[in-house]
């Protein structure tokens, strides 16, 4: 029979040693992994988990479990490992690899750390345990020592530092962390980072990233496919976020209707001017100020007469930015109608999809990209809503050639021309970047472990979560939503009214209150450590609680946890 997954072992016949326990809880489960894992990792695991127990509040009276000695492996029996012959304390990282005989000093060390991050990853998931272990700067500055010294440290305390840091980091992948539009930790994803980082090369030429190069351009001729350009064809690149990739479409943009600007800069061209929607990514305006556009160039607009009042201005458009899946509201923009002004007026139609691109991958929802593929250019954030770890972030490009075009400097040290390989594979010189991290792993292989409709399922589930939260509190008492009708992305926008302030009949006055609330609400989540939701204030409105859901490991039970703490620690504002 196949396996579940990870918790699977406790699956079975755990239920006898664990009294009342759930199969999927990490104390069952490495009770049951003692038993079936080889070599003492089962063991191991179980006196690693002991480390969460410090976030838990302890019982009157309770006796606390042995400390393990220094030095030794933790199995808690008498075992081979390597670990017991070596002493961090004494060694230093120039006695590990590439040091003679280091190898298995290199090896007991990083299997040292690998438990860390296995601890913690089991941590993260358990609901038991905290989202955050809060505290002020002041005090996270003075209770560990953060200060850079000129004497290297020993091994031993690089330990103690991994420790601390994964101690009072945010658990992104708890299930009960909503504060952002990237959160969760995939298995598959987390180990193709692993290998990222072990094979530690650039993406600028195929000879120093073969493997790497060709999957990037599988993955993007994939996503391109999926966006619905004809055979996929057409350019693309993995950039260091949507910001980034906002600007390379923009650049793209300017370079395609004045291609002299790159040699002669801004004075070769007339006064440009951008058009954006109203609630678009603040980095559309940043793109403009790092290209010398400039901010006030950028024009947010809710109609075609916008561009005819820049014409008549004197003024060029070049460049128009739909936003598919605002960042707070999470609304989409009708795209075909967008399209079809920019057609009319010959306008290059990039699409903001970082935060709702990923909807494309859906059947249930991708209706709400409509006319996607009539873009010039499209980003999209696999590290949003597909949960692929960060950063991943495309842009793609429908015209092939003209992001080289546009940024090559042909820098003969890197991009030589008479190689003996198809230098089209030698990407580097049409980005940006000269060293560039290669981000493609993570995606193409949790693409391989889900494949399409793996992908497809995630996604429908965290939008079924956000319409059962919607549909729990549109009429609750104490409740009132930031716009009417059912939200299009997982972003569910509204206030939480205590009791003292739901019948004010002075309105300001009830106004002013109601701002004070979600931050308060959201500093007590904090310091308890039960959960994280963003806020924030938009034009008018008030300060209200921002809930996105992109985590895969969230539940009906969490959004369920969510309503009632939230009444909990505002019921006395």
């Amino acid at each position: 029979m196949a396996s579940h997954g990870f918790w699977s072992l406790g699956g079975d016949n755990a239920g006898a040693n664990t009294g009342s326990q759930s199969p999927s809880t990490p104390r069952a489960w490495c009770q049951a992994a003692a038993q079936k894992l080889s070599g003492g990792i089962g063991s191991k695991l179980c006196a690693l988990l002991n480390v969460g127990e410090v976030e838990k509040p302890a019982e009157p009276g309770a006796k606390q479990p042995p400390q393990t000695a220094a030095g030794t492996c933790g199995c808690n029996k008498s075992c081979n490992c390597t670990k017991a012959a070596v002493v961090f304390s004494d060694l230093y990282s120039t006695d590990l690899l590439p040091a003679t005989d280091g190898d298995t000093k290199t090896m007991t060390f990083l299997q040292e750390v690998v438990d860390i991050l296995l601890a913690y990853i089991v941590e993260s998931f358990d609901r038991e345990t905290k989202v955050i272990d809060f505290h002020y700067p002041n005090e996270l500055l003075q209770m560990n020592n953060w200060e850079l010294q000129d004497e290297p440290a020993t091994l031993d305390d690089i330990l103690i530092s991994c420790r601390a840091t994964l101690k009072y980091a945010i658990k992104t992948a708890h299930p009960r962390y909503f504060n952002q539009l990237s959160t969760g930790l995939d298995m598959v994803g987390l180990a193709a980072d692993w290998l990222t980082s072990t094979a530690n090369t650039n993406m600028f030429t195929y000879e120093v990233a073969p493997v790497f190069v060709l999957l990037e351009y599988v993955t993007l001729k994939k996503m391109r496919e999926i966006i619905g350009w004809t055979d996929g064809r057409g350019d693309g690149i993995f950039s260091p976020g949507g910001a980034i990739s906002n600007m390379y479409a923009m650049l793209l943009a300017r370079f395609k209707m004045f291609p002299e600007v790159k040699e002669k800069g801004m004075s070769s061209v007339p006064r440009l001017v951008a058009f954006t929607s109203e609630h678009s990514h603040f980095s559309i305006k940043k793109g403009a100020a790092a290209l010398g556009i400039g901010t006030e160039s950028v024009i947010c607009i809710k109609a075609d007469e916008s561009i005819l009042v820049a014409l008549v201005q004197g003024f060029v458009p070049f460049f128009v930015s739909a936003t598919a899946g605002t960042t707070v509201y999470g609304a989409f923009d009708p795209l075909i109608a967008i399209s079809d002004i920019c057609k009319k007026y010959n306008i290059w139609m990039h699409v903001d999809g970082a935060w709702g691109g990923s909807l494309l991958m859906s059947r249930r929802h991708r209706w709400k990209l409509d006319g996607v593929e009539r873009a010039n250019s499209v980003t999209w954030n696999p590290h949003k809503m597909m949960s692929v770890p960060l950063q991943c972030s495309a842009l793609l490009v429908r015209e092939e050639g003209l992001m080289q075009n546009c940024n090559q400097m042909h820098a003969c040290y890197l991009f030589q021309q008479d190689k003996h390989y198809d230098l089209s594979y030698d990407t580097g010189d049409k980005a940006l970047q000269c060293g560039r991290h290669v981000d493609i792993f993570k995606l193409w292989l949790m693409w391989r472990a889900k494949g399409t409709i793996g992908f497809e399922a995630q996604i429908d589930k965290c939008l079924e979560l956000s319409e059962y939260l919607y549909n729990k509190i549109k009429d609750r008492e104490g409740y009132e939503m930031v716009f009417d009708g059912k939200p299009q992305h997982t972003n569910v926008c509204f206030w939480y009214l205590p009791p003292g302030i739901r019948y004010m009949e002075d309105k300001e006055e009830r106004k002013k209150h109601l701002h004070k609330v979600a931050p308060v609400i959201k500093a007590r989540m904090m310091e308890y450590g039960t959960t994280m939701v963003s806020y924030q204030p938009q034009g008018d409105k008030v300060n209200f609680f921002r809930m996105v859901i992109s985590n895969p490991a969230a539940t009906f039970e969490d959004i369920d946890f969510l309503i009632e703490e939230i009444e909990r620690l505002g019921q006395d504002l």
